[in-house]
């Protein structure tokens, strides 16, 4: 296997490379929810304030940091700030104890179980590198540090408050994360890379009254139930076999004491899909099954509240297949592979949907083989355990984006 290439291994980046670990540690160690990252923007505003960029704020806690060179092309690039609402328990030394409340006023641990604050880390890194060599590059590009990735907000608040009329249009907008792959790895997806996501509340509105006299209510217990079985054969049934399509229902919560039958049960359900017909036909058949139960049981009608919607992710194949090439030759011929699609969800595509420009979306690894290969289950993103390598994932990291970014900037690159 042929050797990874960290651009912060060299003695020339050892300061930058000790500055990177401590900003990567105080942010894992100060994590906030979506939407709240007001610590988290005010610390990126310094840093690459202090390194030349032209910074603003745009949509409530996403940043937008850029900065001119001279003649050339326009290059953005995507960091997401947010953390989840996750206890911590992976033993780090600067592991978060930080609390936070969500939008309807509940107290919650919270953790970068997501690896953020690598890619937050990463882009200053390269936005560092390409600030202290000018000679190197010209052109001018823009960072967007966008909060709120995990609910779906973040990209939409960002456009909504005039992104594109208030920084410089890029003609190309870059993006990675971390994930658990093998460190020194990078995985990337030419074409649809990632699923459209929908996600709903039910309520589920029945008649309550007493455990002994089921007979004199209406239980939205039992109805909820039949709506999830049912649900659950939509895509074995309603999709063909050829097209990717995964519905999952997380959480359902109804009533309070045994002995009592509930007025209302609740359950949320989650629908990914990498094909806009499956995922109209989907979208419509769960409202038929849910009304239709609801109506077999002579119930009120539920009510359906969407939580949130994320596009598909399609990665621009001309330039994912030169974006290959580059990171090939930055990284390591065989530590870049291409992967099919997987069905996780991201808000990236939005950005560079509402310009009509590429965008280009990559994983890199943050496990050790042994964790990955090893007979324990490798953890992934979201566990409270996740806890990345920090080396060679951050220096992969900030060499990804340096070296994709240079090769459009780079005088005579593309452009």
């Amino acid at each position: 296997m042929s050797q990874t290439t960290s651009i912060l291994e060299s003695a020339e980046h050892a300061d930058l490379r000790e500055s990177l670990h401590e900003l990567y540690r105080h942010l894992h160690a100060h994590p906030e929810l979506s939407m709240q990252e007001e610590a988290t923007a005010a610390l990126i505003e310094e840093r690459m304030g202090g390194l030349g960029y032209d910074v603003f704020r745009c949509g409530g806690t996403g940043v937008v940091a850029t900065l001119r060179n001279g003649e050339g092309p326009v290059v953005g690039f995507r960091a997401d700030t947010d953390a989840l609402p996750v206890e911590e328990d992976t033993g780090l030394e600067y592991a978060s104890t930080a609390r936070g409340t969500m939008p309807d006023g509940t107290d919650v641990p919270v953790m970068h179980a997501c690896g953020h604050d690598m890619h937050v880390t990463a882009a200053i890194g390269a936005a560092t590198l390409l600030a202290g060599d000018r000679e190197a590059w010209s052109g001018t590009v823009v960072f967007l540090f966008q909060p709120g990735e995990e609910t779906a907000q973040g990209a939409v608040s960002m456009l909504d408050d005039g992104l594109w009329e208030r920084a410089e249009r890029p003609e190309v907008i870059y993006g990675q994360h971390v994930w658990p792959g093998i460190t020194g790895t990078i995985d990337v997806t030419p074409g649809p890379a990632m699923t459209f996501s929908d996600a709903w509340r039910v309520t589920v509105r029945g008649r309550g009254g007493h455990g002994s006299q089921p007979e004199s209510t209406i239980d939205p217990v039992v109805l909820a139930a039949h709506m999830i079985v049912r649900i659950q054969s939509l895509k074995s049934r309603e999709v063909p076999a050829q097209k990717a399509a995964v519905i999952t229902i997380a959480t359902i919560h109804a009533g309070l004491k045994e002995n009592i039958i509930p007025a209302t049960a609740e359950f949320t359900v989650n629908m990914r899909n990498l094909d806009a017909d499956v995922r109209e036909h989907l979208l419509g058949a769960l409202r038929r099954v849910i009304l239709a139960e609801a109506m077999a049981s002579d119930a009120p009608e539920p009510v359906i509240e969407e939580i949130y919607t994320f596009p598909l992710l399609v990665n621009d194949e001309e330039e994912t297949a030169r974006v290959i090439e580059v990171l090939r030759g930055a990284i390591g011929e065989e530590q870049v592979n291409e992967i099919p699609a997987v069905m996780g969800s991201e808000d990236f595509g939005a950005l560079p949907d509402a310009i009509g420009v590429p965008g280009v979306y990559w994983f890199f690894g943050g496990l050790t083989r042994e964790e990955v290969e090893g007979e324990e289950p490798t953890v992934t993103n979201h566990s409270p355990h996740f806890g990345p390598q920090l080396e060679p994932t951050l220096g992969i990291g900030v060499s990804a984006a340096y070296a994709v970014l240079t090769s459009r900037l780079r005088p005579g690159g593309v452009g």
